[in-house]
């Protein structure tokens, strides 16, 4: 009797892992040789093929390769030996007809791209509603490991495959999530948002978690949930939250506003969740609101107040043009001011190489005792004028 060969499993969405027998398979190796390149566009493409001009391009793109031809076949000639390595089976796993390449195995071989769009066309054809949310269900769960190889994000035929793959999963997740809000079931909608949030934080998935809380009657909760996306994408984007967040905000304000509360109750809602040692941050909305107070209570206090602003800059004064660079040291200057400053002092990150702070009751000379702690920044501040 001829023995069943194990399954050669394929995960194209989020690492990229291949396993066959249970076991990683290249899982040392780096995604971006050409062998595994090569191997990898096989497997996606599998029994429907590749023809041998594409895969030519999704194998070099925009490099010069003297003969594409014979280092195609070196490639192909190295795999081979490769998988054999591997503790594969010996096969010719790679087939030509006709001009176009296919995959071609001895075993089983699962690739959950090709599950994913089976789920999709499964879904499309369900007799019932229920039928076609349990598929989309089974595909969110695929696409929700991450993006389509993101190892080779940076290939053109990868980024419209990847452009693809997130529209139908933003769409199957959105109809899974408004059935699973329309029965109420908030738990599961939340287990399958969850992903998408983490993947694409500035896509507003945040909502349906705003619903879920909504429904649940956990307010405190989707306000949080507001508050921090709110301040993603303003550091993020520079823009305020959708018109549909804005009205779940605002039928949560009426709910709360229409439900009796006593002070220590609402007082208790204000604090914050932990105490911290350092300087208070807060978006730039909410830092400007503040500016306006700390303004409007100077003409009656006359206490002296100062705004300092603080740039990230290289050694001769310019912007950083390195945006790995400029974020590392954004994020290092936010934890210098948040520890250096006081718990009553406050700041906001302005923009990608800038941030705001206020300072309550000090002088100019506080001022340079803190210009002086920094020398990688260059500090401006101004005394706050009523």
């Amino acid at each position: 009797m001829e023995k069943t060969l194990p399954t050669l499993r394929v995960q194209l969405f989020g690492r990229g892992e291949i396993t066959y027998d249970n076991r990683p398979i290249l899982s040392g190796r780096g995604s971006v040789t050409k062998v595994m390149k090569l191997w990898l566009i096989l497997l996606y493409y599998g029994e429907e093929g590749i023809a041998k001009n594409k895969l030519l391009e999704a194998l070099y793109g925009w490099e010069e390769v003297l003969d594409e031809s014979n280092s195609l076949r070196v490639n192909i000639y190295r795999l081979k030996r490769l998988l054999l390595k591997e503790g594969l089976p010996e096969y010719d796993y790679i087939v030509v007809e006709k001009g176009v390449y296919y995959w071609r195995s001895p075993m089983i071989t699962e690739v959950d791209s090709a599950y994913f769009e089976e789920y999709i066309r499964q879904a499309d054809e369900a007799e019932n509603k229920a039928g076609r949310i349990e598929l989309l269900k089974k595909a969110c769960e695929i696409a929700g490991k991450g993006d389509f190889l993101q190892n080779l994000s940076g290939e053109e035929w990868v980024i419209m495959e990847s452009a693809r793959y997130r529209n139908l999963y933003g769409d199957a997740l959105q109809e899974v999530c408004d059935y699973l809000i329309e029965k109420k079931e908030y738990e599961e909608a939340l287990k399958m948002v969850e992903p998408a949030c983490e993947l694409y934080p500035l896509d507003e998935w945040q909502t349906v978690r705003m619903e879920c809380y909504m429904g649940m009657d956990r307010y405190k909760d989707a306000l949080r949930e507001y508050d921090e996306t709110a301040e993603l994408l303003y550091e993020e984007l520079g823009i305020e939250p959708s018109e549909r967040m804005q009205e779940l905000l605002a039928h949560m304000n009426k709910h709360m506003e229409n439900k009796p509360q006593v002070i220590s109750e609402i007082k208790n809602n204000l604090h914050e969740e932990e105490k911290t040692e350092g300087a208070f941050y807060c978006c730039f909305p909410s830092f400007r609101d503040e500016f306006r107070l700390v303004q409007r209570m100077m003409e009656r206090s006359g206490q002296s107040n100062y705004l300092m602003l603080v740039s990230i800059t290289d050694g001769k004064g310019y912007r950083l043009t390195s945006e790995k660079k400029l974020s590392e040291m954004s994020q290092t200057l936010q934890n210098v001011i948040y520890r250096c400053l006081r718990r009553c002092d406050s700041y906001t990150k302005y923009n990608a190489s800038q941030f705001l702070i206020l300072l309550l009751g000090t002088n100019k000379e506080n001022c340079k005792v803190i210009f002086n702690r920094n020398y990688i920044c260059l500090f401006d501040y101004l005394f706050i004028s009523s």
